[in-house]
């Protein structure tokens, strides 16, 4: 196991079939980003409830969304790399709406499980510095998202 992983359900409604995938295909994409071996990451699971008030404290959007991810190892300003450490990386979180997984799968015509797939490896890739900002890094991350998806047997 490359990862270590804590995954939290605040919701009461994640099946252990649901939680399974979710480590198991976090695994797999730590094993094919090259993730250093004892990396730690969590996982929880909110409602939209939840997920609005985390949006709107920390992103100023008073809005539910599907998941939110926050890096532990994002460089700020001012912050000195600790290069040679030993430690294990602290990635960080990932909040997935179980509500919005819902939605969206029904909403997109696929599974629950797709769609669950397909929030916790977007918010993985996060967590590993890819991102969205831009037409050419959004291209990047949503290409990168559909190889490890489909690789691991979770196409559309």
């Amino acid at each position: 196991m490359i990862l270590t992983i804590d995954v939290m359900d605040e919701t009461d409604r994640v099946t252990d079939e649901q939680r399974k995938l979710v480590e198991d295909l976090l695994q797999y994409t730590a094993k094919q980003e090259r993730v250093k071996e004892g990396s730690e990451v969590s996982v929880t699971f909110v409602d939209n409830s939840r997920i609005q008030e985390i949006n709107k404290e920390y992103r100023q959007k008073d809005a539910a969304t599907d998941v939110i991810s926050f890096a532990m190892e994002e460089m700020g300003e001012g912050e000195v790399e600790i290069i040679g450490s030993d430690e294990p990386a602290l990635l960080g979180d990932i909040i997935i709406s179980i509500d919005r997984m819902e939605e969206q799968a029904a909403e997109y015509g696929h599974s629950n499980a797709r769609e669950l797939g397909f929030l916790a490896v977007h918010g993985f890739l996060h967590l590993l510095g890819y991102d969205h900002m831009n037409e050419e890094d959004e291209k990047v991350m949503f290409t990168r998202q559909r190889e490890l998806l489909d690789s691991y047997g979770l196409t559309r």
